[in-house]
């Protein structure tokens, strides 16, 4: 084997967000962002501290996971974090050498290399450390046909399946960490994880008069995941990325891409279901159309629901992000729809940050 391929990844496989109330939450993903419930697992299932519900849209799978008494380790997650990404998991062909791998290369382990099984089959899993008290799991199925994993049951869904909203794929899962750690965590994904630099945003990139932030995004060999990391830079005001660590008690997931191939009938669909979206000035409208160029999409189409356009050498892409989706500010998405770049829309920055804080000033934390 070579330095290069030392953890090969085949793509995500999940991301488990522990909440204050599965049930609901789970509610709430279905008839708002358009999942299907696949799979469950709780004290029916024989499991006794926890119940989780298995979420599917497209190749996106988000686990949602809620503690059942008080002494409970994500109940008190829940209680300082609010709903929040626990952890990103990975789906490798060989979790015992993924694992081995990173804590050779100086990761902390969480959970050893083990598998588990029943009548499907049997997944080997393992997971490591990584900002925050998030982690990474890895996972690997290759030798299962069940229901997302062993222990888990197979559910009905409430509505008709494929009943989505287009959206098809995770796109990438930002960070945000401390002042100053940024390059500390970029450095633990390319020695551990062996992820280059894809690239970097100053605080000039991305500010406005009162606040900046800096960026630095981190892809595996192939570019399936891609992992920007953010932290605050020095400004007149509290940032977002300080409003976020405070709020959620350190760093953490900030937001979740996913990607759509009908970007205008992704959101129609979220907007009708009631999702909130971050508001555009229609004033951005005015100078983007000269700025991006000739696109497949119709400008007005974009304009009535608000999406962002943005083009780099290699072609453009169309994004928007959600308002946070709970009371405290801290988790949000991103829907985004790609047409050759491969980047994230640099050109719309002043404008999502002004938008963001436009956010923060009404909550009083600016």
């Amino acid at each position: 084997m070579t330095d290069t391929d030392f953890m090969p990844i085949d793509g995500w496989d999940h991301l488990e967000i522990w909440v204050g109330n599965a049930k609901q939450a789970a509610y709430f993903y279905e008839n708002a962002y358009g999942f299907t419930r696949t799979a469950y697992a709780g004290p029916e299932t024989g499991v006794r501290d926890r119940a989780s519900y298995v979420l599917e849209q497209g190749e996106i799978r988000f686990v949602l996971t809620s503690g059942l008494r008080a002494d409970s380790e994500i109940c008190k997650w829940a209680a300082t974090k609010g709903d929040s990404v626990r952890d990103v998991a990975l789906a490798v062909p060989d979790a015992s050498n993924a694992y081995r791998q990173a804590v050779q290369r100086g990761a902390r382990g969480v959970v050893e290399p083990h598998w588990i099984e029943d009548d499907h089959g049997r997944v080997e899993l393992a997971a490591i450390a990584t900002y925050g008290d998030n982690v990474h799991s890895f996972v690997n199925r290759s030798e299962y046909s069940g229901p997302y994993l062993p222990g888990y049951q197979a559910v009905s869904p409430n509505g008709p399946p494929g009943a989505g909203v287009g959206l098809v794929a995770i796109d990438h899962v930002v960070g945000n960490v401390e002042l100053g750690r940024m390059d500390e965590w970029v450095d633990f994904y390319a020695r551990v994880l062996g992820f280059t630099q894809l690239t970097h945003f100053s605080d000039e990139d991305i500010s406005t008069e009162y606040s900046a932030l800096m960026s630095k995004v981190m892809t595996d060999g192939e570019g399936k995941i891609k992992f920007p990391i953010n932290e605050p830079a020095e400004g007149k005001r509290k940032s977002q990325i300080e409003e976020y660590l405070e709020f959620h008690g350190g760093p953490g997931v900030q937001h979740v891409a996913m990607q759509s191939e009908d970007i205008v009938r992704t959101v129609a669909a979220l907007r009708e279901h009631g999702v909130l979206f971050i508001a555009t000035p229609d004033t951005y409208y005015d100078i983007v159309q000269e700025r991006v160029g000739e696109i497949e999409q119709n400008w007005d189409d974009l304009r009535s629901m608000g999406i962002l356009a943005d083009r780099d050498e290699e072609g453009y892409l169309l994004q928007l992000f959600t308002k946070i989706v709970q009371d405290r500010p801290t988790l949000f998405f991103e829907v985004i729809e790609r047409h050759g770049s491969r980047g994230f829309g640099i050109g719309n920055f002043k404008s999502l940050f002004e938008a963001i804080e436009r956010e923060q000033a009404l909550r009083g934390n600016l």
